[in-house]
């Protein structure tokens, strides 16, 4: 008998009597045989508990952790270890998925103070339980634009818009008949303009970023008087750590905030998984999709959770949900919502104000060389581009920083597939980056460039 599976062979015989089989070949016998596979799988003989360990740690041996450079929406940030240890309480991973609200009271309380706080940060009315990560919020919202304008087909979105983001929007759109309409940039930065002038009454809305794919702060002056002058919506995508610096969501005049919430406790990970925040003004309220956790008070008059408004094909009719989203990132949020209690408002504006002064600092060393330049076009915060004289001299200094274990940064070109992208770097610098670790990016480049 293999371990982790107990049926015995009796067992299995019982079970096949009881639906009038004879063997395992009858319960598939619906399988044309022309496609059965009769070789014999290569599969190596089993191993022991101990074995597989061995092998594990052999293998997490090969990896190279090294100094974090990479941005573009996943950042190597400072999270407090008292994080993981109460996010990993099992009366929060086993009941990660509230269906039974009354018996998740402490996971219902959480969710309700990740709303509260993703509603502190955009300065927005309501905010959902989350959603699966940033670009899945970015998709949701342009659902919620169609929705909310009659007869509307088309959402404007600006190039600047991560390029995962605009994947994800465009990847949703495929089949719909709805149209996601790339409004291209201006110099780096989002061109309010252009995006203006393209309004018209099919548009439902508009998706913008701040800081935006190249770490440029976004200007909206009047655009969001603009959007709303023709009926349409306004969404501002924005690093949630960054709110607490630029002007949030609400400043602006946007109907939608969304963005991810991977900067605030939850580590890097390979990539993931990650948490994506909505939050949006009260007429929107009931349109906005997934979850939300509401307070109430029980028979006894004592305070209460319960999931309301879900707005999802599970809980009403299928025509009339708003989304087909089937869950939220509950066990995410709840790692950013501990994160955030821990550190509060004033840590998290000491790591933003780090990460912008340690990225400024390292902006002025890179900035001496004149085979590359420092991207100028607006203000960043915590990262910046940097563009090289040409592909190959980028490559050069990233395999010099690699041979320091320095990841240098991220390769636009590799995401936007832009030939004009092909030797930018957008570096990215958080509060964890020490005065050394600059010093010694900085040496190298020198070393590389001359």
């Amino acid at each position: 008998m293999i371990p982790y599976i107990p049926h015995t062979d009796a067992d299995r015989r019982h079970m096949l009597e009881a639906i009038g089989l004879a063997s395992m070949d009858d319960l598939f016998s619906d399988i044309p045989q022309e496609v059965l596979y009769r070789g014999d799988l290569e599969i190596d003989p089993g191993l022991s508990e101990e074995e597989v360990l061995n092998r594990l740690r052999s293998l997490a041996a090969m990896n190279r952790i090294g100094t974090c450079f990479l941005g573009m929406g996943c950042y190597d940030r400072i999270i407090p270890s008292t994080v993981k240890s109460l996010a990993s309480l099992p009366s929060f991973v086993t009941a990660y998925t509230p269906y039974q609200p009354e018996i998740s009271q402490g996971l219902l309380q959480a969710i309700f103070e990740f709303q509260s706080m993703v509603c502190s940060l955009t300065g927005m009315d309501v905010a959902n339980a989350s959603l699966y990560d940033g670009p899945t919020a970015a998709a949701e919202a342009a659902a919620m634009m169609l929705a909310s304008k009659r007869k509307s087909t088309t959402v404007l979105v600006s190039e600047t818009v991560h390029p995962f983001t605009i994947q994800v929007l465009q990847t949703w759109a495929l089949g719909t008949g709805f149209v996601i309409r790339i409004v291209p940039e201006r110099t780096c930065v989002a061109d309010v303009e252009l995006i203006g002038s393209s309004l018209a009454p099919h548009v439902a809305g508009v998706v913008v970023q701040s800081p935006n794919r190249y770490g440029y702060l976004e200007d909206y002056s009047g655009l969001a008087e603009r959007v709303h002058g023709t009926g349409s919506l306004l969404t501002i995508s924005s690093d949630p750590l960054s709110l607490v610096l630029q002007r949030s969501q609400a400043e602006w005049g946007a109907d939608i905030a969304i963005g991810d919430m991977q900067p605030l406790g939850l580590p890097t990970a390979f990539g993931g998984p990650s948490c994506g925040y909505m939050a949006v003004r009260e007429p929107l309220m009931r349109k906005i999709p997934g979850r939300i956790v509401g307070q109430t008070v029980d028979i006894e008059g004592k305070r209460a959770y319960t999931l309301t408004l879900q707005a999802r094909e599970q809980h009403i009719k299928r025509e009339r949900a708003t989304s087909n989203i089937c869950s939220n990132q509950a066990l995410a949020a709840l790692t950013a919502t501990i994160h955030i209690t821990l550190v509060g408002y004033n840590g998290m504006l000491e790591a933003a104000a780090l990460s912008r002064d340690k990225a400024a600092y390292l902006a002025r060393l890179l900035e001496k060389h004149k085979s590359l330049s420092v991207g100028k076009a607006a203000p960043f915060w915590c990262e910046f581009p940097v563009v090289f004289r040409d592909a190959s001299q980028m490559e050069q200094v990233l395999t010099a920083l690699k041979s320091r274990d320095i990841h240098g940064g991220v390769r636009l070109g590799a995401l936007t597939g832009r030939a004009e992208d092909e030797a930018t770097l957008i570096v990215a610098v958080t509060e964890k980056r020490t005065r050394e670790e600059l010093d010694t990016y900085a040496h190298v480049v020198e070393e590389v460039l001359g």
